[in-house]
């Protein structure tokens, strides 16, 4: 079989067990990565494989593995992944690739019991996935033993590197038989990456697929030249106008995913963030709500991103623009997942053009220029959305209590005017509103007068700062949840170092005191009132950036 590529799963001789399994997941005919490596993989060659996530690479290694005789207490298998969620992500794919198996495996990682895992190893698990750190523990602590393990995956091995697991990995090497079978992917093949294969792995099969075939040929590729000040509103307009079935949308850093997220629901979008300060729980919380489109949009750093495995994501989003072609590959990569199209779109400030033509250059791909929507665009699209969720409602009866009201009013009324009377009174509505959310989560204007300094706001002082290690998602979802407002009717939120001010409509400024006066946010009571009026100096200048 050496020279064969097979054409289907039943061209591998696969157990009963395991053909079960796979014709169970769907998987109709192996993707190319799992035609050039299964058959080789079966037979005990090394691999080093240039794939990244979405190409079907977790099946060819996982059925080579699955398909092995294994026995004992001890793992015979060891796949390592640089973050928790690919870990539960690969662990939970080989458990569907077992179920008809009898063949156990664990799951190790920071962040979970360590004693639960410790209990696990002592009954006994056939394959062990984990993070570098905690595979470490685990090998030091000795509650874990390697001299069983017949295969190692160093799975996303460029991201480890990036991650600084090198040394790690090593370490982990050391500790497994020589005469182990290796196979190593990843999206992007470093020098150190290279160094590490030659050291640790014997005469291995290199499937280098080019980088051109990495970017799936079904993502639109785009790029917007933009001013940093001006992110969010070309955001806001390219949401309005696309309006993306999911969105995930990438930053540098966790502070800039808080604030992005924090604006973006502060406008009254369904958006969540992601990224290392948050507890596992929270993460998979998350995770749970934007694959159950709970939330339509995720902001995350490129680490936390890195475990996203979605289908349905429409729209990946570069807020910030990648720090290297191996991280742009790996970001878009997160769209167009099983033939269906995607978009791509990066930010570029005009002193990222040569950063941009870089990614270019070395990704061997290219980027259209776009223009940024203009209002007429956007508004455009709104009134396509209000008309769309119009005939959703009639459709499905729900607008029928109301039709004796518009009859008394259409004896004095024109009904044209009672059309957009009712329209306008629904869209300062909450409950109308999610119902038309495109239409809010966007709207300039509401009828609270929304904004920084805007007519009808009132500003507050909140005894609670940056030393408290507050953010801005966090200000707001409790401001939202204690005085029971939609949080798009919260205004501009400024978090100084012992204290913050923050902005509701001014008819409502009693109720949100009250309320969270009562409230108690991380850990601590805070206390809230009426700020004093700011000099007429001090307030923000009102430039029109846009025609």
């Amino acid at each position: 079989m050496n020279n064969t590529i097979i054409e289907s799963f039943k061209d591998l001789n696969l157990s009963t067990a395991l053909m079960k399994a796979i014709e169970d997941l769907g998987f109709e005919e192996p993707t190319p990565i799992q035609k050039l490596t299964i058959p080789h993989a079966l037979q005990g060659r090394d691999i080093i494989g240039q794939a990244q996530t979405g190409t079907g690479k977790t099946a060819s290694f996982g059925i080579p593995i699955i398909e092995k005789d294994f026995s004992g207490k001890k793992p015979y298998a060891l796949i390592i992944e640089p973050t928790r969620e690919l870990a539960m992500q690969v662990s939970a794919e080989l458990s569907s690739l077992a179920k008809h198996k009898k063949c156990s495996i664990l799951t190790v990682y920071g962040g979970s019991s360590m004693v639960e895992q410790m209990k696990a190893l002592r009954k006994g698990t056939n394959i062990v996935v984990g993070t570098p750190g905690r595979i470490i523990d685990h090998l030091t602590r000795g509650t874990m033993l390697a001299d069983n393990v017949s295969v190692v995956v160093l799975d996303e091995a460029d991201e480890m590197l990036d991650m600084g697991f090198i040394t790690d990995i090593e370490k982990i090497l050391q500790t497994t038989p020589g005469s182990r079978q290796t196979m190593l992917y990843s999206a992007t093949m470093p020098p150190m990456i290279l160094k590490i294969a030659k050291k640790h792995m014997h005469d291995p099969l290199k499937i280098a697929i080019n980088v051109t075939d990495i970017i799936a040929p079904n993502i639109k590729q785009v790029f917007y030249e933009v001013l940093e000040r001006d992110k969010t509103e070309v955001l806001r307009r390219l949401l309005d106008v696309e309006s993306p079935e999911l969105t995930l949308i990438f930053c540098h850093t966790k502070r800039e995913v808080d604030d992005v997220s924090a604006r973006l629901q502060k406008l009254g979008y369904n958006a969540g963030a992601l990224h290392g300060d948050f507890t596992q729980s929270h993460r998979e919380e998350i995770m749970g709500k934007f694959r159950a489109r709970k939330i339509d949009i995720l902001v995350a750093t490129d680490v936390a991103g890195r475990g996203i495995d979605i289908e349905n994501i429409s729209h990946v989003i570069n807020y910030s623009i990648p720090q290297n072609p191996e991280g742009y590959i790996h970001r878009i990569g997160r769209t167009g997942r099983a033939g269906r199209a995607g978009i791509a779109v990066t930010f570029v400030t005009p002193r990222e053009y040569r950063q941009l033509q870089m990614i270019e250059r070395m990704a061997k791909t290219k980027l259209s220029r776009k223009e940024i929507p203009t209002t007429a665009e956007v508004k455009k699209a709104r009134q396509r959305l209000i008309k769309e969720t119009l005939a959703e409602i009639i459709e499905k009866g729900t607008h029928k209590p109301y039709l004796t009201v518009i009859r008394e009013l259409a004896e004095t009324a024109d009904i044209e005017d009672l059309g957009a009377a009712a329209l306008s009174l629904a869209f300062g509505s909450m409950e109308v509103a999610e119902l038309v959310k495109s239409y809010p989560r966007s709207a300039e204007k509401s009828v609270h007068g929304q904004g920084t300094g805007e007519k009808g706001m009132s500003r507050l002082f909140m005894t609670l700062g940056r030393k408290d290690k507050i953010q801005t998602a966090e200000i707001l979802k409790s401001i939202a949840g204690e005085a029971g407002i939609p949080g798009r009717s919260v205004g501009k939120i400024d978090i100084m170092d012992s204290f913050t001010f923050f902005e509701v409509p001014s008819d409502i400024v009693e109720k949100v005191i009250v309320a969270m006066n009562k409230a108690v946010i991380k850990g601590k009571k805070v206390s809230v009132s009426k700020a004093k009026p700011l000099a007429k100096s001090s307030q923000p200048s009102k430039k029109k950036r846009w025609k």
